[in-house]
């Protein structure tokens, strides 16, 4: 086996049911491999994080982390007319997202924030002020 360093900034990591680990590029969709995926992402601008859009990992609770910077983690409401919980994160923190909740990032600051979560399912949802 060769072993090599991963620029995580540009591949996520697979850790796959059957022990592999795998370097691959990055999804924010599933690959249906029922692998558990490690990312990491350097962002600058709400629209790097999809600010405008809701995110739901079905399969999987997800863990949000922000290794540098600041950024908000907003869940949406669980009944029409209700408010955002919102959770604000900081450099060296991290919130668990639990499986089938929709949520969406912005940011304080510039941030590397890193996501481990299974894909599989994962939906995205434009964000509208009813919700």
């Amino acid at each position: 086996m060769t072993t090599t360093t991963v620029d995580l900034f540009a591949s996520a990591l697979h850790f796959h049911p059957d022990g592999d680990v795998r370097a691959v590029a990055r999804q924010m969709t599933s690959s249906g491999s029922g692998a558990w995926q490690i990312a990491v992402f350097h962002v600058e601008t709400d629209a790097d994080v999809h600010a405008d859009h809701w995110e739901m990992h079905p399969a999987a609770e997800e863990a949000v982390c922000c290794l540098t910077g600041g950024a908000r983690l907003h869940f949406r409401p669980d009944r029409p007319g209700g408010a955002e919980d919102m959770v604000r994160l900081q450099a060296g923190s991290a919130v668990v997202v639990p499986r089938g909740r929709w949520h969406r990032l912005e940011l304080d600051a510039p941030s590397d924030l890193m996501s481990i979560t299974r894909r599989d399912g994962t939906r995205l949802e434009k964000r509208t002020e009813t919700h």
